[in-house]
């Protein structure tokens, strides 16, 4: 499902200047759809991690940033494993 910004906003509860840094920051990187970007259920789960990482459990933004890095790259090798292993054939 693809949402608006002003949906994003609503549903993330987050103000318009925190969206823009962490868009800024890329650790949200929505869609342009014509002049308002579009977001989507996985950039709503980003969302909640972010705030959780820097909410409940403390952590800066530097350490922010490393470990979205590293849930990207454990995501990437899920994603190249699955499709390796189910892409196989025999013979």
């Amino acid at each position: 499902m693809i949402i608006t910004k002003s949906e994003f906003l609503l549903r993330t509860q987050l103000d318009q200047q925190t969206l823009e840094v962490w868009i800024e920051e890329e650790w949200l990187s929505p869609e342009q759809g014509g002049a308002e970007p579009l977001f989507s259920e996985a950039d709503l789960a980003r969302a909640g991690l972010i705030r959780d990482l820097q909410g409940d459990l403390g952590v800066n933004r530097e350490g922010v940033g490393v470990i979205l890095s590293l849930v990207d790259q454990i995501h990437s090798l899920r994603w190249a494993l699955a499709n390796r292993i189910g892409g196989k054939t025999d013979g």
